[in-house]
């Protein structure tokens, strides 16, 4: 906070006030008043230090800073109201939550004015003592002005501006104080840093039945998860209404934070600051300059708040951003350019879980098909044309309950669908239903692929791919007595292009794996760790994947008769799992991108000591190493054609029917 100190004689008649002009860190107080004691000494004058001198009839201000230039007294209208500092009675404490900013000093007080309309009411008067602070205040009355047309929504989202104080000082310079309402102690980031915050603030929304059916739930109570679910609906689509409101009266609010946003328990909704940085879309007005330049500085201002809103989503979701050095690794992240898509595959690392079963926050981002992660990869998209805007939000799947039904976009549903395919290869129980599901999933991904043309693949293609899964046969260590016990580790496919002037690409295996040593293997997974890599070449062509009729034919021999042909796949497309596919026809083929090989693959193998030194071993692991992994991750001529391709996932089709499932990995030296 600015405010550095207070002190207030025996009488509390009087007190002295210090502030500096920048922010000092603080530490939550359970108790939400900061009390004072006794008198301060005298403080050392020093540049950029004021001195704050408070009785009940008069407020002076003595700064040293000869740049600080007098600021115009607003005219009070029927909405803004001049006020006097003999109409307060300051109160002898500050809130942990009400933090100033450089050049502000914060205190409360009660509107003693038995003439006020205001009068008994608790308000927060903010002194403003540099020329920017100023200028923050007189924007906010501004605003108030604009908005008053629909004045209920701005008391409803926005924290209440009711006047201000405006005098000159001895030294002729103005002094301007706003006053604004009082929304509680603690800013929604002070509510989220307690350890008991989801009871706490469900006492202080006092949530029931009828509160919750604001987003669509008819119930109360429950699982931790399911109340924390419930709550960061609640929170976020108040936020969303505040700041769309913003954005329909031509506003963008450019300051979206936890420390800005408080919650008032006595009409239950998001106060989304004073406003005081709000920015209009047009520079001069709406009929100035060119429209094409007014649309873009719209589109990028409303991106830049929905930018905010992911930040504070993703904070308020998993409670581990608020760590200051966690989060710094989450906004390199976005800020080296890797698409906001793969986030769960970078938090899984970061936050060091191999899964998301014992984490809060995943789990909710994982529900309802991962509908978490597809909004919030929406509104941290990296380029700004791709931002979902808030009425888009508002009618999300993750943003609403149970009880609202909500249609899909075929955009929500591809995202759907990989997110269960991700979900069931997380689990590594393999069983028949399992794989099943698991096919069926890649199959309904392969119809609705996004980029079927080879210009597509080319930009989405290049990268580093994970391996989650292959339709193909899967075998492991249970069964089998090895001559070497190799353990698998990540299995990545890099893609790069080779020229730009062609469709050439370099597809690089790598195959990580450690040689466990010594018989209590199962227990002690300590050993020699390996590498296998293999290099090749391809290039990319279009091409079509042909469904292929299968024969009917109860003698046991094969027949080729016109009328006992049937088309496989549509038929496993009439099936009950298949209906909601938005083909009216079944196609026949689909649109691929063909894979040509063009080299030998070069394999090459490093082993750590000692193993490297024995060739009988060197080979049984690279024989251990082919049985294991999917034949086409060792001979990469056998991928034939790519089947679908998006920001997140991959398929590849083998020469055997096989697919393989890949995730994008940006866990690696370059997203560090």
């Amino acid at each position: 906070m600015a405010l550095c100190g207070i002190g207030l004689s025996p009488g509390f008649e009087s007190f002295e006030a210090v502030c500096a002009g920048g922010n000092l860190s603080t530490r939550l107080i359970r108790p939400s008043l900061m009390r004072a004691v006794g008198k301060t000494a005298e403080w050392k004058r020093r540049p950029g230090l004021g001195v704050l001198r408070c009785s009940s009839s008069s407020l002076k201000f003595e700064e040293n800073v000869g740049r600080d230039s007098a600021v115009p007294v607003e005219e009070e209208s029927g909405h803004v109201i001049k006020f006097k500092m003999s109409d307060f009675k300051v109160l002898d404490r500050v809130s942990v939550g009400l933090g100033g900013k450089a050049g502000e000093v914060v205190y409360e007080a009660i509107v003693s004015d038995t003439n006020s309309p205001l009068y008994s009411t608790q308000v927060v008067l903010r002194r403003l003592t540099s020329v920017r602070a100023q200028r923050r205040g007189r924007r906010a009355i501004e605003v108030l002005k604009k908005l008053v047309r629909r004045r209920l929504l701005y008391h409803s989202y926005s924290m209440q501006v009711h006047g201000y104080i405006s005098s000159a000082t001895s030294s002729g310079r103005g002094s301007f104080t706003l006053v604004h309402g009082y929304h509680g102690s603690f800013s929604l980031r002070h509510w989220l840093q307690q350890s008991d915050w989801l009871p706490t603030l469900e006492a202080t929304l006092a949530l029931d039945k009828e509160s919750v059916r604001k987003v669509g739930d008819d119930t109360v109570g429950g699982p931790a998860v399911s109340r924390q679910l419930r709550m960061i609906r609640l929170l976020m689509r108040d936020l969303l209404i505040g700041v769309n409101y913003l954005h329909s009266h031509g506003l963008a609010h450019t300051e979206l934070r936890l420390e800005n946003v408080h919650i008032s328990p006595v009409d239950r909704h998001i106060k989304v600051g004073i406003l005081g940085n709000t920015a209009d879309f047009y520079e001069d007005s709406p009929n100035g300059g060119t429209m094409d330049a007014n649309m873009d500085r719209r589109q990028m201002m409303i991106a830049f708040d929905m930018r905010c809103l992911g930040f504070m989503m993703a904070k308020m979701v998993l409670q581990e951003l608020m760590d200051p050095s966690v989060f710094s690794k989450f906004k390199s992240f976005l800020t080296k350019g890797n698409d906001p898509s793969c986030l769960r595959e970078f938090l899984l690392q970061i936050l060091h879980r191999n899964s998301s079963s014992g984490n809060a926050g995943l789990q909710i981002l994982d529900r309802n098909w991962g509908a978490g992660w597809h909004l919030l990869s929406l509104l941290l998209a990296t380029k700004p044309s791709k931002r979902i805007s808030c009425l888009d939000a508002l009618t999300h799947p993750f943003l609403c309950g149970p009880r609202w039904r909500v249609v899909p976009s075929i955009d929500i549903i591809r995202w759907g669908l990989g997110s269960t395919a991700l979900r069931i290869s997380e689990e590594y129980i393999y069983g028949r239903p399992q794989r099943n599901r698991l096919s069926h999933f890649i199959e309904l991904m392969e119809m609705l692929n996004p980029h079927s043309r080879p210009k597509n693949w080319l930009e989405l293609l290049p990268g580093k791919w994970r391996i989650l899964y292959s339709t193909g046969r899967h075998i492991g260590l249970t069964f089998r007595q090895p001559l070497e016990r190799v353990l698998i580790g990540n299995v990545h496919l890099t893609v790069s292009r080779v020229s730009k002037l062609n469709t050439s690409l370099s597809f690089t295996s790598d195959i990580g794996f450690r040689v466990m040593v010594g018989q209590n293997w199962p227990h002690d997974k300590t050993g020699v760790d390996g590498k296998l890599q293999v290099n090749s070449i391809f290039k990319l062509k279009a091409g079509r994947r042909l469904y292929l009729k299968e024969e009917e034919n109860t003698t046991g021999t094969l027949s080729f008769g016109p009328s006992k042909t049937h088309n496989a796949f549509p038929q496993k497309l009439t099936g009950r799992k298949w209906r909601k596919t938005p083909f009216k026809e079944f196609p026949s083929s689909l649109p691929v991108a063909k894979l040509i090989s063009s080299e030998i693959d070069n394999v090459t193998m490093s082993l750590g000591h000692p193993l490297s030194t024995n060739v009988d071993s060197a080979r049984n692991v690279l024989q251990e190493v082919r049985t294991q992994v999917p034949t086409e991750m060792f001979d990469l001529s056998k991928l034939v054609c790519g089947t679908y391709v998006d920001s997140r996932l991959l398929v590849i089709r083998g020469v055997n029917g096989s697919a393989l499932l890949f995730t994008r990995s940006c866990f690696d030296e370059k997203c560090k």
